[in-house]
């Protein structure tokens, strides 16, 4: 497989502290590849050494081929394009103005890219308006937009969505997935947003205390993701000792509520349970998600 970025044994120490720790990891080319992990796990800490803004203690990573100790890693860091925790805009400006700073930095010769670029994330009407008059979702496409002026093929985003409201979310999704499919971008995502991250991402990597703690594509999690069926019943004990009897797994949630996780009908269920004296009072299905998937994995929430 092509990877455009890979990890060996990634580490980065603050004094005393491992933000980062042996991290390997593996983002194949075009893939949307969700970084999930709680605050402080080193998602931002990875981010900022890919992007060549603070170095590894130790360890390495491949970029484009290309070794990070190698002096051509500056020009494969040229091809990333990063929003970082929050996008850098100038307020007092509009959007034309915000990209036209960019460009500048950048060294590009010509402003004409600009209103397609302004085009593409919806920003295209906004003439003369300051970026501090913006909405959240507006400002978060803008800063996107800055991220793409140097028309990078790897687009790194910390928290896309952090803050916005619905409509915000959708037009960034929308944004991430056009980029993607029309342009081969391919798109690392930082969220503890996980259900929004659920309709994004073609593959994870799930990082805890520093540590990756599994890769896995958005197929293979899927097939990892059990179906649960959701009991309450009036014996909790006559409850487990008919699932022990019938050898099924299962969980116990409360002094009425049990998880059921088997491949069985409902019918023999709740019939085997009749049969025992336990009546179901309610009875539902439930397939785990990519946050209870995450909990299960690493314990505790994100």
């Amino acid at each position: 497989m092509d990877y455009v970025l890979t990890t060996n044994a990634l580490s980065k120490n603050y004094r005393h502290f491992k933000a980062l720790n042996s991290l390997s990891m593996h983002i194949p080319k075009g893939a949307i590849y969700g970084f999930v992990g709680k605050n402080g796990a080193g998602k931002t800490t990875l981010i900022r050494l890919i992007c060549g803004l603070q170095p590894p203690t130790c360890g390495e990573y491949v970029l484009y081929g290309i070794k990070n100790t190698d002096r051509e890693i500056i020009k494969a860091q040229r091809r990333i394009g990063a929003v970082v925790e929050t996008p850098s805009i100038y307020l007092q400006m509009n959007a034309e103005d915000n990209l036209k700073i960019q460009y500048h930095i950048l060294g590009l010769p010509s402003f004409e890219g600009i209103p397609e670029l302004l085009k593409l994330v919806g920003l295209g009407d906004t003439g003369k308006k300051k970026a501090k008059n913006f909405s959240l979702g507006m400002r978060q496409r803008l800063g996107i937009a800055i991220a793409l002026c140097g028309d990078p093929d790897f687009l790194v985003l910390d928290e896309p969505v952090n803050g916005l409201d619905p409509q915000g979310i959708v037009e960034v999704r929308e944004l991430i997935l056009k980029l993607n499919r029309e342009r081969n971008i391919t798109v690392l995502i930082s969220s503890h947003i996980l259900d929004e991250l659920s309709r994004l991402a073609t593959c994870y990597g799930f990082i805890d205390n520093g540590r990756m703690v599994k890769e896995i594509s958005a197929q293979e999690l899927e097939a990892a993701c059990r179906k649960c069926i959701c009991m309450e019943v009036s014996d909790i004990k006559v409850f487990v000792q008919v699932m022990e009897k019938l050898d099924l797994e299962y969980h116990i949630t409360s002094d009425t509520k049990a998880e059921v996780y088997a491949k069985i009908t409902a019918t023999k269920l709740v019939l085997s349970l009749a049969k025992e004296g336990c009546e179901v009072i309610s009875f539902s299905e439930r397939e785990e998600g990519l946050e209870s998937y995450y909990i299960n994995l690493v314990g505790g929430g994100i």
